[in-house]
């Protein structure tokens, strides 16, 4: 198989994740250790929306790795691994997720690095969000407002449950710390298709 590499005087770009862009020229191209020089320096400003989702973890890996992949594409600022009652347990292996959406960063061009949490219990979550805006989408039968006829935030926070859905009780605890219950649509999504129809909407809002 033939593999296309980058010849010696192409240029590329390198970001650290924090905002710095460098545009660099290859020196030599050897493909066990690539020798570039700096050509151009450039910073990005963060996107002044700030979108942080809270969504539980998957039974199947690789579709909770599809959505990380994916948000980070969308250019989510943060992703919180949720443990709800309802979550079926799986071991969450941290660097491999933070490669995921390294990659992904880098593949759709961004110079901000989402930030990815360690698993934490909603529980914490919904009693220590300071957000401006704090969103939850469940499945219960109750009264909900769409994304849309959200007034505008800069910095919002939107949970998303586990495949059984939250509790009652989590809902409930939701409610008392002032989320406000979102629908994402007329159909019942699964888990990481809802985190992306929440992040498509936040992001275009």
């Amino acid at each position: 198989m033939q593999v296309l590499r980058m010849k010696a005087g192409e240029q590329l770009e390198l970001t650290n994740g924090l905002g710095t862009v460098i545009t660099a020229e290859i020196v030599d191209e050897n493909k066990r250790a690539c020798v570039v020089k700096a050509v151009a320096k450039r910073e990005v400003v963060r996107p002044l929306r700030k979108i942080s989702i809270g969504m539980s973890l998957l039974k199947n890996a690789a579709r909770f790795e599809w959505f990380l992949e994916k948000a980070t594409e969308i250019g989510v600022s943060e992703i919180i691994p949720l443990l709800c009652t309802r979550t079926e347990r799986q071991h969450f292996r941290y660097e491999r997720t933070q490669g995921i959406v390294v990659a992904a960063m880098l593949q759709s061009q961004q110079a901000w690095l989402p930030t990815l949490q360690q698993p934490v219990a909603v529980s914490k979550v919904i009693a220590e969000a300071g957000q401006q805006q704090k969103l939850i989408a469940h499945c219960l039968d109750a009264p909900k407002q769409t994304i849309l006829q959200l007034a505008p935030a800069n910095d919002i926070l939107i949970l998303i449950g586990p495949e059984g859905d939250f509790t009652e009780q989590e809902i409930n605890d939701s409610l008392l710390k002032d989320f406000i219950p979102v629908t994402l649509g007329n159909t019942r999504l699964r888990t990481e298709t809802a985190g992306i129809t929440a992040a498509v909407l936040l992001a275009n809002k």
